[in-house]
């Protein structure tokens, strides 16, 4: 079968590999919708921790094609997501309600084959049946968004209050769908781009600010009715939005770093400003629990105002630079499809 495959070195090819065998408690997918996200450029480009060679790919929507002799509740044909953590199950964090801070965990498409393959076998455990929706790029969303919610259940915010997401790629986004839901308002995006401006928009913000803009922190403190906002998100990972956000911050404000930033990223702020002010930053990683809830979200949000962009295996390297540059919302591997000439 193909498959796109990171070997190290910034090298991805597309491989002819032997297909997986499927085990009694195992299913096997076909991918039809792999999102192609931060992370994977990440690995690509050295910055993120990973095992090459594998196969690329931990955001995946596909079809059930194979059962294991003793799966309890799937059924071939199903459409499915999956939820890429193996967990080690003996370690503190795991035996205390925290496995996503399992320092042994183990993720397709990170540190082992991925979705980014004709075929992938998972644990019936990691397969989340998608209700309400038949569209396989919802259901490799789901990833994302069950990120999203655990975000959004470490921020916790209170409903009708004002709320400010720093960022609208695909994840800043979804934290606005959510917060739109959650009853937050008004919802402020920060966004340098104009289509993404447009995008966020869409979504559900109600004022949507360049941060280019000689006044931004004054504009965040009108738009937050005066008083700073009590919820910031930064979706970006960046120094500058954590020094923008913070002082934009209302006493008692929460901080929710949800973008990656690079490992040798420094921000400068004020302890006293923390204390005095009794601020609150959060961070916040994974999916613990919330794939099941994201699931059944995904066919409730407005997830096709994404503009998509599909590639095929063979146009991996293309991808990568569309999803670099920008040049779609959300950008999709489409391992069932063969390039055509």
């Amino acid at each position: 079968m193909r498959a796109a495959r990171y070997h190290g070195d910034h090298r991805v090819t597309v491989d002819e590999i032997p297909a997986p065998r499927v085990g009694p408690t195992d299913v096997l997918i076909a991918p039809e919708y792999v999102g192609l996200c931060g992370t994977d450029a990440h690995i690509v480009d050295g910055e993120y921790r990973s095992t090459p060679p594998i196969t690329l790919g931990h955001e995946i929507g596909g079809r059930i094609v194979e059962v294991g002799s003793d799966v309890r509740a799937l059924r071939v044909g199903e459409l499915v997501s999956i939820e890429p953590h193996y967990y080690c199950g003996v370690c503190v964090s795991c035996q205390t309600g925290r496995p996503h801070m399992c320092a042994e965990r183990r993720a397709p498409g990170v540190h082992l084959d991925g979705g980014m393959a004709e075929l992938l076998v998972v644990d019936e455990t990691l397969a989340y049946t998608v209700p309400g929706t038949d569209d396989a790029r919802h259901a490799a969303l789901t990833e994302p968004l069950a990120c999203a919610v655990h975000g959004m259940d470490r921020l916790a915010p209170d409903s009708g209050m004002p709320v400010v997401v720093f960022g609208v790629g695909p994840v800043g986004a979804l934290l606005i769908m959510l917060a739109e839901r959650a009853g937050l308002g008004p919802i402020v995006a920060v966004e340098g781009r104009p289509a993404r401006r447009d995008l966020a928009r869409r979504v559900g913000a109600s004022i949507v600010l360049d941060p280019a803009e000689d006044d931004l922190h004054d504009r965040l403190i009108e738009a937050s009715n005066g008083t700073g906002f009590p919820y910031a998100i930064d979706a970006v990972g960046s120094v500058g939005v954590m020094e923008t956000a913070i002082p934009a911050l209302s006493r008692g404000g929460r901080f929710l770093i949800f973008g990656v930033a690079h490992p040798d990223a420094r921000a400068s702020i004020s302890p006293n400003d923390i204390y005095a002010r009794e601020l609150t930053i959060l961070g916040t990683a994974l999916n613990p629990f919330t794939h099941r809830r994201a699931a059944n979200l995904a066919h409730q949000l407005p997830l096709d105002e994404l503009g998509f962009g599909d590639f095929p295996l063979e146009r991996f390297d293309e991808a990568l630079a569309a999803q670099r540059a920008g040049s779609y919302d959300k950008v999709f591997i489409t391992p069932q499809k063969k390039d055509r000439p």
